[in-house]
């Protein structure tokens, strides 16, 4: 395999047993600390108000961010639908008659 990618063995296993970047280390920290305000709103807030909630609470990141991670980790908010009643039982008005018989 590593003749086909043209890159040496020593080269692959140095890549493979290097540590976590710094950067890495990073995201992983505010990806567990995304998950934590994704779950505590039941699944319900999105990019734009998990960036918001994280920024009041003085981590400093931008919707982008959030954004890319959240949907990275297919983490996606759940939007409730509030009940309407569509209709109104409770009027005046003379009720038809069930010719049908259904």
């Amino acid at each position: 395999m590593c003749g086909v990618l043209g890159v040496s063995k020593s080269g692959y296993f140095k890549w493979l047993n290097r540590p976590k970047s710094n950067r890495a280390k990073q995201h992983e920290e505010l990806s567990q600390k995304i998950l934590r305000a994704h779950l505590e709103f039941q699944q319900r807030y999105g990019s734009v108000k998990i960036t918001k909630t994280l920024n009041r609470r003085g981590v400093k990141v931008s919707e982008r961010t959030v954004s890319r991670i959240m949907t990275k980790n297919q983490w996606k908010s759940c939007t409730v639908k509030k009940y309407k009643a569509t209709t109104h039982s409770k009027h005046q008005h003379p009720v038809s008659e069930n010719v049908l018989d259904r």
